[in-house]
């Protein structure tokens, strides 16, 4: 860590929403002018500046300091003083009345600014009204500062700091010295642990009720994070006593008190010792889909004005193809049922069926909406279709703004239909939202392959539904006969049902398959083959290109063959000359392949979308990168929304298909190898699958099934009873629809 203190001689660039700086500061001891970066809120020109950072090289402009904290060094001498006043930062003082106050006070002026603004009114030219002026100006420029050195002292970084004084403002200190944890909740990125540490520094004892109640909250956020829908009792008592040293009569009355408060639900259930938790949210989530689909399955359905057999004659006679008895069956019954699922893995015809039931409905004259969970799946479904598809929140209107949906039960989709393809994808918070805005002559029809890996949201939505055995479910078996020719669809079906892949395949020249295994014991050896495989082989031999056809798959981001590891290995192999540099640390190139993080729905830019990045401007600090043909334009301070995209976590490639994937398979990777997540990888692949790694890993996902059990109610929910009124749920009278 390296301390500089030194004049700040201008500022180049500022954001104002994030309060990320490029600067040059001019330094005390030698005189030289260096570029700083970072958070830096409320600096002006002019001030003297004490920062703690660390060095790093950019490519073009050369050695930079990255500020880690910074504080102002108010000048002490009255020529400092005058020149500090002069630099503008302060509302009301010109130069002669700069003069006037230094004539007056000499080196007492900042004192009595701060400490005594009335008596600016003794100087001359100053009035009540320009003194309280002056005053105020001074309080609001230095109240972030004070906000940043209390944050600083607890060791919170400037990047947080900033956002916490953007959620609460200039009481920032005062919430957090009343509430330490408030900020683990209401900051994005802060967890229990920052809070808890802040919580330590002001001398929160460990076993005061708002600290326990914290614990509570974060133990639950911990298991919704891995996918629960709720948590048993016995399960926080334990956490709690085990990394908290909170004793079970404690952690009761706080989980009691959050009930009360309306933050948590407990549930008894029947014939067990312990209950079942729940986030409110999570809880209203998961009553709200049961009661929904209830509800909309108590609306009859309307006959039809002629044969059903007539119309999906005549719907096929038009798209030109021919279904199997199977997908006849499904066809027709969409005609007479309100909610349908229909599942299956690849090649058994979803996609020709979701063509064919759109078609149907288009020859009703019905209003249909096609949604899927991601952009990329949306897509996809567009193209199959060649019909317009959009993303569930955009079908929704979601307002980025306010962070609600604009359809809801009192504004609803004026659909007839709507078609959900990557069902398996929709958590339970989603599912509900859904619900909410479907009419109640709406048919719903959710398509897809259960046994991919569940949403990275909590719940098992998909599977809940199908176990309930409450609503129609159609599971399509026959693997048509072109997709019994692809190894990569038939080893997926392998291991779907548990079974080792057909791993003989070797690489011969005169007749190239579609999926290969490369034994590979040792990590490094496996990176080594990796890069070899997306920089010369395939795209020797099989003609795809290296960056845009290419997908790397990992089970995780650690380790040796994570994707942090690879996607430096491979930025290095792929793009190694590209000019441009965005960030610190890991750095973004021109040409790189990048994925977006989070859903930004200002940029309409989701979580999972990959782009290349088209444009560096390091003097403006921004960067550009083309998603599908739109350019999107992020400042630097926003690249943590960004990660280079070489290599992805198999959970960020559900809803895609890649021409080419590459699946590292080590048993580096034991604690996420799982059968759901092995064949969710190969059926990314569309012309070209090969696995890198050992059949002993591979039998370990194979043998391990146990990744969809998700603590949910939602199946036992659906069992129960028959379910209530349409006017109850959405509060309206049901009506037979036309």
């Amino acid at each position: 860590m390296i301390t500089l203190q030194g004049h700040l001689e201008r500022i180049t660039y500022y954001n104002e929403e994030n309060h990320y700086t490029v600067a040059r500061l001019k330094t005390d001891k030698d005189q030289t002018s260096v570029t700083v970066t970072g958070f830096m809120p409320a600096v002006s020109p002019g001030e003297t500046l004490k920062i703690k950072g660390r060095w790093e090289t950019h490519p073009k402009y050369g050695r930079q300091l990255k500020v880690e904290s910074f504080e102002v060094v108010l000048p002490v001498s009255v020529d400092g003083i005058k020149k500090y006043l002069e630099s503008g930062f302060i509302k009301g003082i010109g130069p002669k009345i700069v003069d006037a106050l230094i004539s007056r006070y000499k080196d007492r002026t900042l004192e009595i600014i701060e400490k005594n603004p009335e008596k600016l009114a003794d100087v001359k030219g100053i009035g009540k009204v320009k003194a309280a002026q002056i005053s105020n100006s001074w309080r609001e420029h230095h109240a972030l500062r004070d906000i940043m050195r209390f944050l600083q002292e607890n060791k919170i970084t400037t990047s947080y700091s900033a956002k916490i004084f953007k959620e609460y403002g200039n009481d920032a200190v005062n919430i957090i010295r009343n509430d330490p944890y408030s900020i683990a909740g209401d900051i994005s990125g802060i967890g229990f642990y920052v809070a808890d540490r802040i919580a330590q520094n002001l001398g929160v004892p460990k076993d005061k009720p708002e600290r326990i109640k914290a614990c509570v909250i974060h133990i639950i956020e911990q298991f919704v994070a891995q996918g629960h829908v709720f948590v048993y009792e016995k399960q926080i008592f334990k956490r709690c006593e085990n990394l908290f040293q909170i004793e079970r009569s404690k952690t009761k009355d706080a989980m009691l008190a959050l009930a009360d408060a309306g933050e948590l639900v407990i549930e008894k259930i029947a014939g067990a010792e312990t209950g079942a938790v729940y986030l409110k949210s999570l809880h209203e989530a998961e009553t709200g889909i049961a009661d929904r689909i209830k509800a909309v399955l108590s609306v009859p359905v309307s006959p039809l004005p002629i044969n059903s057999e007539q119309i999906t004659q005549e719907v096929l006679r038009k798209l030109a193809v021919k279904l199997s008895c199977e997908q006849l069956n499904v066809l027709q019954e969409c005609l007479s049922h309100r909610v349908i699922v229909i599942t299956g893995g690849p090649g058994t015809g979803k996609t020709t069926l979701i063509k064919s039931i759109n078609a149907v409905f288009e020859l009703l004259g019905k209003r249909i909406i096609l949604a899927a969970p991601t952009g990329r799946a949306a897509r996809r479904l567009s193209e199959v279709t060649r019909r317009e598809a959009h993303t569930i929140h955009k079908v929704l209107g979601y307002n980025f703004k306010d962070g609600f949906f604009d359809k809801n039960q009192d504004n609803p989709l004026d659909a007839d239909a709507i078609i959900v393809d990557e069902a398996s994808m929709v958590d339970v918070y989603l599912m509900f939202y859904l619900l909410k805005a479907i009419s109640m002559h709406c048919v719903l029809i959710l398509v897809g392959d259960v046994f991919q890996l569940p949403s990275v949201g909590p719940g098992n939505v998909l599977a809940d539904i199908i176990n309930s055995k409450r609503i129609k479910t159609f599971e399509l078996k026959k693997i048509f006969r072109q997709a019994q020719e692809s190894p990569i669809v038939m080893n997926a079906h392998r291991v779907r049902a548990g079974e080792m892949p057909d791993l003989k395949k070797e690489y011969m020249p005169e007749k190239l398959s579609e999926f290969y295994f490369i034994e590979q014991n040792n990590p490094d050896r496996a990176v080594e083959t990796i890069i070899e495989l997306c920089s010369e082989r395939i795209p020797k031999v099989f003609g795809f290109d290296c960056v845009n056809d290419i997908q790397v798959l990992t089970p995780m981001h650690k380790g040796v063959v994570g994707t942090a590891n690879l996607n430096q290995a491979l930025q290095k192999a792929l793009n190694p000359d590209s000019a441009g540099s965005a960030r610190k640390g890991g750095r973004f190139k021109i040409e790189d392949k990048v994925m977006h993080l989070k859903n930004n729905y200002q940029k309409e830019v989701f979580n999972g979308d990959i782009g290349t990045i088209t444009s560096i401007d390091t003097e403006n600090s921004r960067l550009s990168v083309n998603y599908y043909g739109r350019i999107v334009a992020y400042d630097f301070a926003e690249t943590d929304e960004l990660s280079l995209a070489y290599a992805i976590t198999v959970h960020k490639s559900q809803g895609s298909e890649y021409p080419a994937v590459v699946v590292p398979i080590m048993t580096q990777h034991f604690a996420l190898l799982q059968r759901n997540l092995l064949y969710t990888a190969i059926t990314r692949g569309k012309k070209l699958v090969i696995l890198v790694g050992s059949k002993k890993s591979i039998n370990i996902a194979l043998k391990n099934d146990r990744s969809g059990n998700r603590l949910s109610g939602l199946s036992n929910r659906l069992m129960k009873g028959s379910g209530i009124s349409w006017r109850k749920c959405m509060g309206i009278e049901p009506t037979r629809d036309g």
